[in-house]
């Protein structure tokens, strides 16, 4: 273990706008403590546990509990092998975020590759992976656990990771900053980049006496997790508000401050969370009356609360004090995605309603105006996302400044910042920007032939997918090899790039 560093230098092509980062991109369905169809995301983000394929195709939670996110594992596919003769076998779980990708087995195994440098990968060292050749595949160790554990969900921040082990219990690693705390361990220095430290020594988080948790999410540098009695609980920076307490105090950076000790979040009177997401110094739950609540930073109007106040700073913000995002009269909530400054909800009829930042277009309203941080932006004022004729969503995630949904038909579609070529259109140019962008207008993802996509997970501007015949793509930057294919060449900004010629990942 060594003394927290400054966080990385963002790279000079985003360092203009990257002032947070996202959480992984990415979202899940489950069957929370708080009731069925719920989802989760990592910033997310990507995503969680338990979780089987519905007859509509949406993802469903078998589990007891489980998550959406932002951050994330998603719906499991337990069939399906990779390229490698004795590699792991591919389950619907995956989770992008800051130049790196995690992955899990059927069996529960965790696989991370791309950025090291804060030891996210879990690996006990430093060091890349996916970068360079024969890095992969068996050649790519298993984030280690502790004896007989296996994990359910992966969550990415910034520069931190965490994992829902099969117990319910809570394991983070990663860098673990001074002032935030975001590992929950009571202290401030990285864990996993020397040997030694993962495994059993790795200390559980302690979220409370005889409680487990059931799903988490990761924000710049605060996590979140889903209690078993539908509480939520959160820890690690609190500059904003983001853990939801009233004050701006961090918690889990010194000793005492968890376990017990950690107030939940006050989400109203008789309420409690069915999904919890983060973004990059917000945070967000659907509760189980199927509305939304987010506290924390407000910029862009990403609470969805039509202004751009700050929510959970003060006591008197926080549960029946708290207003509900709007997503309009009679309409319910499903699922729930945050970026870093955008959320996406989809609703009961299959509907996609964005809000927050929209510099990129990836609200996918065909401008480039936020939605949120003015008042009359929500509701039934606050347009649907069109995705094409007769088409509904499924599944959707978001990453930094882009998203991406799954619909009805199997596709995948994805808009908002292409830098890198995130959207897998072959291209740099931003998609949503535009009205004639949207709709049928929008190409979907090429995925190869008589390829869809089963899962996916949006990072900051990289973007996987998990595909129907249990093998995985990943397209868009890859600076620190988080495309996973022993290079640093990206994919996805140049014609044929996807499709059949896009290869897999091998791990």
């Amino acid at each position: 273990m060594r003394p927290s560093l400054p966080l990385l230098v963002w790279p000079a092509a985003t360092a203009f706008f990257l002032v947070h980062l996202l959480v992984a991109c990415g979202s899940e369905t489950f069957d929370g403590p708080g009731g069925p169809d719920a989802t989760t995301s990592s910033g997310d983000g990507a995503t969680e546990s338990g979780l089987a394929p519905g007859d509509d195709g949406s993802a469903t939670d078998t589990s007891d509990g489980g998550m959406p996110n932002d951050a994330t594992a998603d719906a499991r596919h337990d069939g399906g092998t990779t390229n490698d003769a004795g590699a792991l076998q591919l389950s619907n779980r995956l989770v992008a975020g800051y130049q790196a990708t995690c992955a899990l087995s059927s069996t529960g195994a965790a696989k991370c590759w791309g950025f090291n440098g804060q030891a996210v990968l879990g690996l006990g060292d430093t060091t890349n992976r996916g970068d360079d050749p024969n890095e992969m595949g068996t050649r790519l160790p298993t984030v280690a656990l502790g004896t007989g554990r296996t994990a359910s969900q992966v969550v990415l921040g910034k520069a931190h990771a965490c994992a829902l082990l099969d117990d319910g219990s809570v394991k983070c690693w990663g860098y673990n900053d001074v002032n935030a705390g975001q590992l929950g361990l009571g202290r401030a220095d990285i864990l996993g980049d020397q040997a030694g430290e993962m495994g059993d020594a790795l200390p559980v988080v302690n979220v409370g006496i005889g409680r487990t948790a059931v799903q988490l999410a990761a924000g710049y540098m605060h996590t979140c997790a889903l209690l078993d009695n539908g509480t939520v609980k959160c820890w690690g920076e609190n500059d904003f508000g983001q853990l939801g307490l009233g004050d701006t105090s961090a918690r889990g950076d010194g000793p005492g401050e968890m376990g017990d000790a950690l107030p939940s979040v006050s989400l109203g009177t008789g309420r409690t969370a069915k999904q919890v997401t983060a973004g990059a110094q917000f945070s967000c739950a659907l509760l189980d009356d199927e509305t939304v609540k987010c506290w924390g930073n407000n910029n862009h109007g990403k609470l969805g609360i039509g202004d751009t106040q700050n929510r959970g700073t003060s006591p008197n913000q926080m549960g029946d004090s708290l207003q509900r995002a709007n997503v309009g009269a009679g309409r319910t909530v499903k699922q729930l995605t945050s970026g870093a400054h955008h959320v996406c909800a989809r609703l009961d009829d299959g509907t996609l309603k964005c809000w927050g930042n929209n510099q990129n277009g990836e609200l996918g309203l065909g401008d480039t105006q936020k939605r949120g941080d003015g008042p009359g932006e929500m509701g039934d004022a606050l347009p649907t996302v069109r995705l094409g004729a007769g088409r509904t969503v499924v599944d959707v995630r978001a990453g930094f400044s882009h998203t991406c949904a799954r619909l009805d038909d199997g596709a995948l579609k994805c808009w908002g910042y292409n830098f890198g070529g995130p959207l897998g259109l072959g291209d740099t140019s931003d998609r949503g920007t535009l009205t004639a962008h949207m709709g049928d207008a929008l190409p979907a993802v090429a995925l190869g032939t008589g390829r869809k996509a089963t899962g996916f997970a949006c990072g900051i501007d990289h973007t996987c997918a998990l595909l129907d015949d249990g093998t995985l793509k990943c397209w868009g930057s890859n600076n620190s090899g988080q495309l996973g294919l022993g290079d640093k060449a990206g994919r996805g900004a140049s014609a044929n790039q996807m499709g059949d010629a896009l290869p897999t990942v091998s791990f």
